[in-house]
């Protein structure tokens, strides 16, 4: 938790949106965390929040295991803001009575906002149109509780308490489909919880440089730099936090985009000053990866290659007591499900990868960050547009993104692949405009014709999505007269690819990344 900040904890209890909540908090100036619904009192109160939400969820609150956090929540003497399941779980914990709708609640529907409603729906209009993902609703209030909202499938759209400061509502704030939504949660952090709403890039900037040079003291620390912005601004922050005690170790692993190297020592070597070693492990990385197929496995073995070539530069130029990498706040969230291990996504090297006897502790400065707040910090620490606005980029490289096994030939097949696609989008100028955009080499070969002869090579899908912060993600629809000049470069200039696919998924159900 970020030390001596005002906080809103966010409990979450499963919804595909409650990254979205702290995301939303966070855009109105005030820090905000996500928690499992799991979290023990005693560990919320030693988070001190000045408010707390309790997120959506799938499950109803009647049926039998139903997520319930500590009731002794509503003692800590903070407004709570119940949001979906929240409100449901709030209504359940005072004694109302919640039933099966009588028609699922979903998609945008009109809202209501009665009398009594001033302080959550403060400098809203009294009819809003808001979005509903429910299948449950609030029969029967809480004693106490009054209504504040209504709306044609949810009579009791919202309530507070007549004299504690607990609020819920039944739709999602959180979304864009909701008017009014940030208005509303800023109402909750600013006017109910007091928060001032001063966190931004320079108070995250100068607070986390005074938590680094406690950490550190004179001790020296090795970072690794991919080249992605990520990593770009973990070196950044610590350099300038403690400077020549920084070593910055790019490390070449056969699995990074194309020219990345030039890109890297051009940005730290040139333009920071800071010391970078450069060390060439293609040979290391794709031995290792020979015959393994398993995207877990290739982000186990990835992970633990990575840090023993670490381990050997730290033997080359002395004694490192630190590590520090560019873990982001989804990379947490996605690796430690509220529901237990069994629901994990996927590992990250940044977070679950990592050796058990690894010899360095860990500096993450950005674990608390979503992507475009890490852009927004690069920016102000000084960064070029083009680390600051690089698409996101895996911690396994392009093992993730060659599916099968992993070959020199097939990652130099793919990164020239790659290249075409973003020079044809930033052509476009629509690089800035597209959260993500990348090709997937894939394990499979298709029947072709180039001239007048038979083919038979691989296929190759390219993959564009839009995001806020990597946790969802919608395919972009760009231009097809692009896609075609994407995939006709591609298939022309690129040998080994005859056939080129379009990725429309969506996250969920699908992942951004293929593997």
């Amino acid at each position: 938790m970020m030390e001596n900040r005002e906080m809103i904890l966010v409990l979450d209890f499963g919804s595909q949106y409650t990254q979205l909540i702290a995301r939303r908090v966070r855009e109105t100036g005030v820090y905000s965390e996500i928690t499992p619904y799991t979290t023990s009192i005693e560990k919320i109160k030693d988070m001190h929040p000045r408010g707390v939400i309790l997120s959506g969820g799938p499950a109803s609150v009647y049926a039998e295991g139903a997520p319930k956090a500590d009731p002794t929540i509503y003692s800590l003497g903070v407004p709570v803001l119940g949001i979906c399941y929240g409100m449901q779980l709030m209504a359940d914990n005072f004694g109302g009575k919640v039933t099966p709708a009588s028609t699922r609640g979903y998609g945008r529907s009109p809202l209501k906002i009665l009398d009594g409603g001033g302080e959550l729906f403060d400098g809203c209009p009294t009819e809003l149109s808001v979005w509903m993902s429910h299948g449950d609703h609030v029969d029967k209030l809480p004693e106490g509780f009054v209504p504040i909202a209504s709306a044609a499938d949810a009579p009791y759209a919202a309530m507070k308490h007549e004299n504690l400061e607990f609020f819920a509502i039944q739709f999602h704030p959180e979304v864009t489909h909701t008017d009014y939504g940030k208005c509303i949660l800023s109402n909750f952090a600013k006017n109910i919880c007091g928060c001032a709403g001063d966190w931004s890039p320079e108070s995250f900037i100068e607070s986390e440089i005074r938590r680094i040079k406690d950490t550190v003291g004179d001790k020296r620390v090795l970072c690794g730099l991919s080249g992605g912005v990520d990593s770009a601004v973990t070196a950044a922050l610590v350099h300038k936090a403690i400077g020549d005690q920084l070593t910055c170790v790019f490390v070449d692993t056969g699995l990074m985009r194309l020219n990345e190297a030039v890109i890297v020592e051009k940005a730290f070597r040139d333009e920071f000053h800071a010391d970078l070693v450069s060390v060439n492990a293609e040979d290391r990385f794709l031995t290792a990866l020979k015959g393994v197929t398993d995207p877990e496995k290739k982000r186990k073995t990835i992970g633990e290659l990575f840090i023993r070539v670490f381990e050997d530069e730290a033997a080359k130029k002395g004694d490192f007591d630190f590590l520090a990498q560019g873990t982001l706040y989804p990379d947490v969230i996605e690796s430690v499900s509220v529901n237990g291990p069994s629901a994990t996504i996927k590992s990250h090297h940044n977070v679950g990868g990592l050796p058990k006897d690894i010899k360095f502790k860990l500096v993450e400065p950005l674990r608390e960050l979503f992507k475009d707040e890490v852009r927004e910090v690069g920016k102000a620490l000084g960064l070029s547009d083009d680390i600051v606005y690089r698409h996101p980029f895996p911690g396994p490289g392009l093992a993730v993104r060659v599916l099968g096994e992993v070959t020199k030939e097939r990652c130099d097949i793919l990164r020239l692949a790659d290249n075409i696609a973003v020079e044809e989008l930033k052509k476009a100028r629509l690089y800035r405009e597209v959260w993500q955009a990348f090709c997937v080499l894939l394990p499979i070969s298709s029947v072709g014709v180039m001239g007048d002869e038979r083919t038979y090579d691989n296929v190759a899908a390219f993959r564009a999505v839009n995001s806020v912060d990597g946790m969802t993600a919608d395919w972009c629809r760009l231009p097809y007269e692009l896609l075609a000049v994407i995939s006709g470069r591609i298939i022309n200039e690129v040998k080994g690819i005859s056939r080129m696919v379009y990725d429309i998924s969506s996250k969920p159900p699908a992942t951004i990344e293929w593997e």
